[in-house]
Formats: structure tokens, C-alpha cells, sequence
């Protein structure tokens, strides 16, 4: 098959061609997850660490120091419901960022839906959330909190968060391969979303007009939803719809502006 993506001035993803590809990304993911715990002395020891870390720090600067609210849960598992889910958008946006260049030799010569090596890097990182998931609710037993009956859609969340991970990684990766310079304010990128995001902080602290601009961010609605389902937190309020909104945008943007990218990236990778 010629290693060209298609010319078309409006393209948009051959979704038979992604299936019949579907073996490629599975090999990419599996490889993604033998090299993640290659070598390392604590190995899965390393996907509780950084979220439980973070959660202490933000429990004693944010929940004692600063007396943040959290919307009637306990701080810590506030914090720590916010960052398990945090942990690993960020963590799968930065791999999917660099999904193109890592492989740079195989994207120069075969054909493959490049759309495939970002769709790939975001799938590991489920592995380690739902490792994250169990501890969150050890965390929840030891507070006494019981999920209620919308539990039942933290599939959906966690769902939509991996979607919110691979539309920023279309346009982070897209852009990667033509401006490196997107690898070195990555990490400045991801401190800013964070603290633009309800993980420290209730999305009950914006209202009014304000609560629908802040919800142009598409992380705003899942967070609140998957604290909704997993904690008993408030339920998504309208400005949710704004958030899946600005998402479904996004994702239509990324996807033409990857495969407009995508005819020159054999030439500038």
C-alpha cells in the first residue's frame, strides 16, 4: 500500500481502515506497557505512588493551610479522586504527544493509519488507573464513603476521559512532528490544565456566568462526573453540556487538522 494519507481537502478517518488496522494499535499499547515497568526496581509500585503523593501534598498546603472546600467530601479523598483521574490524562496526553516521533523510522516507511500511534499511546495508561481505581476505594472504605447507584456510569467517565486524552494528543502529536517545540512547554501545558481543572478545587467555586467559561474546558464535566459517580459528590450540573461540547469541537478540529498534517509528516519528522 503507498505510504500517502489522502489529499482530500476535508479528510476525515477511515473508520474500516482503522479497523481493519486494529491488530497495529494493540501491538503499539502492548509494547507501551512491557517498556513502562522494563527495569524499574518498584515497578506497578509507581502508578500508586504519584497520584498518593500529590494527594498529600495538595491534602496538607490546599485542605489545612488554604481550607479549601470539597463539597462535603473529606479533602484528601477529594483531592485524591481528582488526581487519580488527572494522573492519567496527563500522563496519556504526554505519551500520545510523543507517539510520532518515537517511531519516527516506521512512520517514514509503512503505511499505517498514523491516526493509530496516538489512539495506541492513551490505551496504556488504563491499566494503571484501574490499578489507581482499587486503592481509591480502599481510600473510600477507610473514610466511610459508599458510591451510590450512579457507580453504575463511571465506565462512561472514564470513557470520556480517555477521549479528552486522545483529542489533545491528536493536535499535540500533529504538532510535535512539525514544531519540537512543543515537547518543552508540554510539561508547562499540563501544569497550567491542571490547576485550570476542578482537581484541587469544587467547580462549585466558579459561578454564575463564569461556571460556563470555565467549563470550556472539556476535563471540567468529567471530573465532576466521575467525583458524581465514584463519591456521591454534586451531580454535573448545565455547565457539563458546555464541557462535552467544546470536546465534541475539539475532537472534530483534531481530526482534520491531523490528517491535513498528516500528508507532510514522512517529509518533517
Amino acid at each position: 500500500m503507498e505510504n500517502k494519507p489522502s489529499s482530500r481537502w476535508l479528510p476525515w478517518i477511515d473508520i474500516r481502515e482503522l479497523w481493519a488496522f486494529r491488530e497495529l494499535a494493540y501491538a503499539f499499547a502492548l509494547r507501551d506497557v512491557k517498556l513502562r515497568y522494563r527495569q524499574t526496581a518498584l515497578g506497578i509500585a509507581w502508578v500508586l505512588l504519584q497520584p498518593l503523593g500529590a494527594a498529600a501534598i495538595f491534602a496538607v498546603v490546599f485542605g489545612r493551610v488554604v481550607d479549601v472546600p470539597s463539597d462535603g467530601l473529606p479533602y484528601p479523598l477529594f483531592v485524591f479522586a481528582g488526581l487519580v483521574l488527572w494522573t492519567y490524562v496527563s500522563n496519556a496526553v504526554d505519551a500520545a504527544s510523543r507517539s510520532l516521533i518515537e517511531p519516527a523510522e516506521l512512520i517514514t516507511k509503512v503505511y499505517f493509519p498514523r491516526v493509530h500511534a496516538p489512539l495506541a499511546a492513551v490505551l496504556p495508561g488504563l491499566l494503571d488507573l484501574g490499578i489507581s481505581l482499587l486503592l481509591l476505594g480502599l481510600v473510600m472504605a477507610a473514610y466511610g464513603v459508599v458510591p451510590g447507584v450512579a457507580i453504575v456510569l463511571l465506565p462512561v467517565w472514564v470513557g470520556l476521559a480517555t477521549l479528552v486524552a486522545f483529542v489533545m494528543g491528536l493536535w499535540l502529536s500533529a504538532l510535535n512532528v512539525e514544531f519540537r517545540d512543543v515537547r518543552y512547554a508540554l510539561g508547562y501545558l499540563l501544569q497550567v490544565w491542571l490547576f485550570a481543572s476542578p482537581v484541587i478545587y469544587p467547580s462549585s467555586l466558579v459561578d454564575g456566568w463564569k461556571a460556563y467559561i470555565f467549563a470550556a474546558n472539556p476535563l471540567v464535566g468529567v471530573l465532576d462526573g466521575f467525583r458524581w459517580s465514584v463519591l456521591g459528590g454534586p451531580a454535573p450540573g448545565s455547565h457539563g453540556l458546555v464541557s462535552l461540547a467544546v470536546g465534541v469541537l475539539l475532537l472534530l478540529g483534531g481530526v482534520v487538522h491531523f490528517r491535513r498534517a498528516e500528508r507532510r509528516f514522512a517529509d518533517v519528522i
